[in-house]
Formats: structure tokens, sequence, C-alpha cells
């Protein structure tokens, strides 16, 4: 991990990917991912632990399967929401956005349990970002 500063827009920048998570630094043992999203993820469960979900650009729909029934948490820009762990979910982005995700280090993006995942979806534990060091914006 980089001991300098790190631009999010550049970050977001250097890739093109959706629905590929960039690991932008580490907090102890928690990864802080990057991804650019649009269209619909799939529903999944970290059965675990929780996932936080920060709205850098656009607008993000968390949909939730609750023991009172299903709903969708709209996200703007700047909002932020954790999904418990054991919360089935299902992410979705219809105009695109980019994210900030927290979770533990070596959680999978497709959860514990899942879907079938469609070709648009990299299941992934979060690939390296180049290293961008300098701080532009």
């Amino acid at each position: 991990m980089s001991n300098q500063p790190i631009s999010l827009a550049r970050a977001l920048s250097s890739f093109e990917a959706l629905w590929s998570p960039r690991i932008v630094t580490r907090v102890n043992d928690y990864d802080v991912r990057v991804a650019k999203v649009a269209g619909e993820h799939v529903w999944h469960v970290h059965d675990d632990t929780d996932e936080f979900f920060l709205v850098l650009d656009g607008e993000l729909h968390i949909s939730l399967r609750e023991p009172g029934g299903e709903r969708t948490v709209r996200l703007p820009w700047g909002a932020v929401f954790t999904v418990p762990a054991g919360t089935e979910h299902k992410p979705s982005a219809p105009s695109g956005a980019a994210i900030l995700l927290f979770e533990p280090t070596g959680t999978p993006s497709v959860g514990d349990r899942h879907e079938e995942v469609p070709d648009h979806v990299d299941a992934t534990t979060g690939h390296a970002l180049d290293a961008l060091e300098a701080p532009d914006a």
C-alpha cells in the first residue's frame, strides 16, 4: 500500500471495468475499494460481515430482502449505507455510479451465497490499483 495520498478521482479514471472493484488502500484488516457500476449486480449475501457503501458519483440503488419484506434504498451522491451481515441484497445503478466500499480483506464481491454471476459482474476479492501516489483532485 502507498504511504502517499491517493486521489479517488484519479483512481477511478485508471480503469473502465464495471462491477470490478479496485483496492485503494487497507485499514487494519479491511479493504477500501472503489468501483464503477451500471445496471444490475446479483442478489447475494455476506454471511459474516456488513458491507459499507459510499456513493462518490451518480446514484446507487440497493434492494434488500429483509424479514419484513423487500425494499429498495436509493443512495444519491454523498450518501452512505451499510448492509447488515446476512442480509440478501442487490445493488444497481440505472444511470451509472462510482462507489467506495469498506469491507474485510478477502471478501468476495458476490458474497458467500449468490445467484448465477452474469458476464458483466466480476466475481473478485478486489483488484490491485496501479500506483497512483500524486494527488490531483
